[in-house]
């Protein structure tokens, strides 16, 4: 197991052992897990938390109502902000098939949370998220290491110019100020999506459902408070999204190695190599991070098995341990603090690129040794 943000860089005569589990090894692992019973529904568990975040979505709504114009509604909008967060990781749980055993089944809950709930996109979510999961941090296939006001490529970074480029430079530090805004960049995305990609599924269903939700939404906020605590509990509901949001999908993956394109590396070792789980001290502490992040601390685990639901993949991870170590393949875990601190680190050594050139980790390690 490793902590660091990148992988140590093995001797050249090891290069082209190193990192390479291969298929009948992967075949291995699955087979156990499949024994296990961990890729069995857990139905229970999400009718369980579905029906508490309904239950404080409730009591939200209660809640603005019952306080009326008083500025303690920004404690609601960031209240409203952390459910609808819990609402969109059941509905990437859903679009994984591990809610329900039926795959129309699972489209149905996720469009209709994604959609009516959240607000975004489901199929845009579908689409992205599908061709991450199959290149994970893979340069030029991975959706999620193209630039998007933050360059996570070295060759994104360095063309940066005026006041793009004094962002990119400090992309680092800014990021958590950044993620403020990445609740609206999201709903505008996935909204422009439907309207510019040729083909889309359940388009105009979609649009209709969000379309009456944002409105609706909007309206009811600005009929029932003045005019700049409307404005407040928009800015605040959507920058708590924002942040909770971006601030978990990211330590799981960003900062680890990059793949480039041409490079070929069997599915286990790409799927270990650039991930990093985020751990803590106890059982309980690893609970509570996999509530927090909707499984998505383990990170390694879900990327592996897809489809697991939350509650097993703390057991999956012990699983996967025992073979990296017999395949020898790195297997990263990082604690909250020290995965922001690589991601932070990381941003601000792609954004100074175009000063301190430097290269990636796995580009480089799993490059052939001519």
């Amino acid at each position: 197991m490793t902590t660091a943000a990148t992988l140590p860089q093995p001797a050249p005569e090891a290069r082209r052992q190193r990192g390479t589990a291969g298929a009948a090894n992967y075949t291995q692992v699955i087979a156990e897990i499949k024994k296990a019973g961990l890729l069995e529904r857990r139905r229970g568990f999400y009718i369980t938390l579905f029906a508490l975040l309904m239950v404080g979505l409730a009591a939200c709504i209660a809640a603005f109502f019952i306080l009326g114009a008083s500025w303690y509604q920004l404690i609601v909008a960031g209240v409203l902000g952390f459910l609808l967060t819990q609402v969109s990781f059941i509905t990437h749980e859903a679009a994984h098939r591990q809610v329900f055993a039926s795959g129309p089944a699972n489209d149905r809950a996720g469009r209709i949370l994604a959609n009516a709930f959240v607000g975004i996109s489901y199929q845009w979510w579908m689409n992205k998220h599908t061709k991450h999961h199959a290149n994970p941090n893979t340069i030029g296939k991975d959706p999620d290491v193209e630039r998007d006001t933050i360059s996570f490529l070295v060759e994104d970074a360095v063309v940066q110019k005026g006041f793009s480029g004094w962002l990119t430079r400090r992309q680092g530090y800014l990021f958590f100020p950044l993620l403020t805004l990445e609740g609206l960049n999201l709903h505008f995305l996935s909204i422009k999506y439907l309207f510019v990609a040729e083909k889309v599924k359940n388009r105009k269903t979609e649009i209709a459902t969000i379309a009456a939700r944002l409105i609706i939404y909007v309206a009811v906020i600005f009929w029932f408070l003045p005019l700049g605590m409307a404005f407040a509990f928009l800015g605040v509901q959507l920058a708590v999204f924002g942040v909770y949001m971006g601030g978990s999908f990211a330590p799981n993956r960003k900062g680890m190695p990059l793949i480039d394109r041409l490079t070929t590396v069997d599915f286990f070792s790409r799927q270990v190599l650039t991930s990093r789980n985020v751990g803590a001290r106890t059982r309980f502490g690893n609970w509570s991070l996999n509530m927090f992040y909707g499984g998505l601390n383990y990170q390694v685990e879900h990327h592996l098995f897809p489809n697991m639901p939350r509650p097993h993949l703390a057991q999956a991870s012990k699983i996967v341990r025992r073979y990296c170590a017999e395949f020898n393949v790195p297997y990263t875990v990082a604690s909250m603090r020290q995965s922001y601190s690589q991601v932070i680190t990381y941003l601000n050594k792609v954004g100074l690129s175009g000063r301190d050139p430097f290269e990636c980790p796995m580009v480089s390690q799993m490059r052939p040794n001519f």
